[in-house]
């Protein structure tokens, strides 16, 4: 019993870490590297807050 739960849990995180690696290849091939690092978001919001004090 214990070793069939072992085994299903050593195949999920093979599979995960296979699914990782795949995405990283994905994205690292579909994007530049200035579009991965940017931080759009955060000049985004920035410029869009207003604090009142």
């Amino acid at each position: 019993m214990w070793i069939t739960v072992v085994n299903i849990g050593w195949a999920v995180s093979a599979a995960l870490v296979l699914w990782m690696v795949y995405d990283w290849f994905k994205v690292d091939t579909s994007y530049s590297e200035e579009t991965l690092t940017s931080s759009r978001e955060g000049e985004i919001e920035a410029t869009s807050e207003k604090h009142k004090l």
